[in-house]
This record gives C-alpha cells, structure tokens and sequence, in this order.
C-alpha cells in the first residue's frame, strides 16, 4: 500500500511539472501567438515617403501615413498631395508662419497668407478632401486640369509630375534610409 501511495504521489507530481495542457490554455501565451500571427504588414508606400521627405528636411515626415490613408480614403494618387507640397513650398519648409499650409491653399497671387490649418494632418485632411469634392468630382480630373484651376503658373503640372515621378522612383541612398532583413 505503501508503493501504491507513493508511486501515485509521483506520478501526480510529475503530472504536474508537464506544461503541455496546461500552457495551451495560458491566456498570455495565446496573445503572445496571437500578437505574432496577427502583425500588421509595414505599407512600403508609407516607407517610401517617410524616407523621401526625410531625404528633404521636411517637416511633414511624421504625417507620411496620413498622406497615403487620405488618398486611400478619397480614392486618390497617393503621392499627389506630397508632390504639391513639394511644388508650393519645398515639402512644408516654405509656409506662411504657424499655418501648416503647405500647399498654398487660399494664397491668391500677389498675397502673402492663405488659409491656416491646426496642423500637418489637418492640412493633409482638407486639401485631399478640397481636391477630391471640389476638383476631380467636378471633372478635373489630370494634374493639368488641376493645375489650370489651382495655380497660375502654366508649368505647375509639370512640377507636380516631376515630384510625382520623385516620390514614385526614389531609392534611399543614406545608409540610416536603407532597410536590412535577416
């Protein structure tokens, strides 16, 4: 009875010290599992921009995913609104002062001051909205039609395109840009 007992007991202890059932109901090692099947894909064209406004000193680099989540959302080129940024104010460096403006939005020809937005979002947000309603639903729908309505200068859409093909080519050659996979 004696072996009986304590051949039970070790077998209970042993039982015990298996963390195979136990651990697959372990609710932090199913996050955990869950966390990695379930991580989100990095969108290149967010890297992409992040990493060619970075090349430009803009301070527009933080809102790169805005860019690219706006366009998306209205249906948009992606790079369209970031390359009339590069037109208008060389990526957000040349604005009138605390207006986020860097489209020159309501800067008419021969001012100084346009519209102000609360900030680099907000900015991103009413322009592609602007563009969208108030341009290319209303039938101007290439960069030159665009352009004939938003700026004065006929080589305007040529700018544009360019910072288009810019964003759409570019390739980091700064080491820090340069993403490594193992």
């Amino acid at each position: 009875m004696k072996k009986l007992f304590f051949t039970l007991i070790i077998a209970l202890v042993a039982s015990a010290l298996k963390p195979t059932a136990i651990m697959a109901s372990d609710p932090e090692a199913d996050a955990a599992a869950t966390l990695v099947a379930h991580a989100p894909k990095t969108d290149e064209r967010i890297v992409l921009l992040r990493n060619f406004l970075s090349t430009h000193n803009s301070p527009m680099v933080g809102v790169a995913g805005h860019f690219v989540a706006e366009a998306d959302r209205l249906g948009m080129d992606w790079k369209l609104v970031a390359a009339i940024a590069g037109v208008e104010s060389t990526f957000g460096k040349h604005i009138p002062t605390n207006s986020y403006n860097a489209w020159g939005w309501g800067v008419f020809t021969g001012t100084n001051d346009g519209v102000h937005f609360k900030n680099w979002a907000d900015g991103i947000t009413q322009v592609s909205e602007g563009l969208r309603y108030n341009y290319m639903d209303k039938g101007a729908t290439t960069i030159e039609s665009v352009g004939r309505i938003y700026a004065a200068s006929p080589r305007w859409a040529n700018s544009v395109r360019f910072f288009i093909n810019k964003i759409e080519s570019f390739a980091p050659t700064n080491p820090d840009l340069l993403s490594v996979t193992i």
